[in-house]
C-alpha cells in the first residue's frame, strides 16, 4: 500500500460551515486519540471533530476501533438532544446509521444495509445473493444529558486491504471495488444527510414516522435469527421481528417476546455461522 493522502482541513471546513448548514465548528486532525473523546472534552452544539487516524478509537461494548493511519475516516459530531424529546431519543443513534448508508450510496454507489442499531454492512461482491454482508462502518453515540446533547461518532473503512482489517467480518470501500474515494467527500455527505435527518427527527410527527419507516426498510436484521448480547452480559436468542416506535429491537423467542434498547446483535445463519 502506497502513501495515503492527508486530510484537507480547509476543504472540509469550507464545505461544512455554510449558511445552509447547521455545522458551526469543524476541528480536523490527522491523528487523535479518539474523535468522540475530543468532542466530549468540549461538547458544543453542531461541533464536528474529524481524524484520519485514532490511537484509541472506541466502538460499542468497549471494543477498540483500529485502522492504519490514513486508511479510514473517523468523525464525531455534537447535536442537540432535547430532554423534552426523551421518548424519541432512542432514534438518534439509528439516524446516524441511516445517514452513513446514504453517504456511501451517494459517494461510492454502495448499496449498504443496516444491522441494528446502526452498523453499516456492505457486500464485496455486489449482486451475489450468497456473498456475506460485512461491516464497513460502525457508530458509537454518547449522551451529554446535562447539556441536552449527544455525541455521534462514526468510523468508515476506506481503503484497507484484508490484513489491515480488525476482523474477518469487516470490509472497506476498496475491497468492495470502489477506488479513488476522497475521505473528505464521505464526511461531507454523511454530515449533510445527518443534518437533514436530525431536522426531520426534531420536527416529530409525520417526519419522524417517515424516518421510522425508512429505517425499517433498510434494516437487514429484521426477519433474521439473532443473538442479542445485552449490556448485563446475558444473551437473548430469537428472531428479530421488528423495530418498535422507540427504536428498540423486538425479538421473538420460544414463548416469549422481548424488546432491546441496547445490545450487540449477531446475525445467526442457519449454517451456524454468525455475522457480528
Amino acid at each position: 500500500m502506497g502513501v495515503r493522502a492527508a486530510l484537507d482541513p480547509q476543504a472540509l471546513k469550507s464545505a461544512l460551515v455554510t449558511t445552509q448548514s447547521p455545522w458551526q465548528i469543524v476541528d480536523v486532525h490527522e491523528s487523535l486519540d479518539s474523535t468522540n473523546l475530543e468532542a466530549l472534552r468540549g461538547p458544543r452544539p453542531w461541533r464536528v471533530v474529524v481524524a484520519g487516524h485514532q490511537s484509541a478509537g472506541r466502538g460499542r461494548m468497549l471494543r477498540r476501533w483500529e485502522a492504519p493511519p490514513g486508511a479510514s475516516i473517523a468523525v464525531s459530531c455534537v447535536v442537540p438532544a432535547s430532554v423534552e424529546r426523551a421518548a424519541d431519543l432512542g432514534w438518534l443513534p439509528l439516524l446516524a446509521g441511516m445517514a452513513m448508508r446514504q453517504a456511501l450510496a451517494d459517494v461510492a454507489d454502495i448499496d449498504a444495509r443496516l444491522k441494528w442499531p446502526n452498523d453499516v454492512l456492505a457486500k464485496e461482491r455486489a449482486g451475489d445473493p450468497l456473498a456475506p454482508w460485512l461491516k464497513i462502518s460502525g457508530i458509537l453515540c454518547e449522551m451529554v444529558p446535562v447539556a441536552g446533547l449527544v455525541v455521534m461518532g462514526a468510523g468508515v473503512n476506506i481503503d484497507q486491504n484484508p490484513p489491515e482489517l480488525p476482523v474477518e467480518t469487516a470490509t472497506s470501500l476498496a475491497l468492495c471495488g470502489v477506488g479513488d474515494v476522497r475521505r473528505e467527500d464521505v464526511v461531507v455527505r454523511y454530515l449533510g444527510a445527518l443534518a437533514d435527518l436530525h431536522k426531520a427527527w426534531a420536527g416529530g410527527g409525520a417526519g419522524l414516522d417517515a424516518l421510522r419507516a425508512a429505517y425499517r426498510l433498510s434494516c437487514l436484521t429484521i426477519g433474521l435469527d439473532v443473538d442479542v448480547h445485552r449490556p448485563d452480559g446475558l444473551v437473548t436468542h430469537g428472531t428479530a421481528t421488528g423495530v418498535d416506535d422507540d427504536g428498540r429491537l423486538v425479538v421473538a423467542g420460544p414463548g416469549s417476546r422481548t424488546v432491546h434498547a441496547a445490545g450487540d446483535v449477531t446475525h445467526v445463519r442457519r449454517s451456524h455461522r454468525a455475522v457480528r
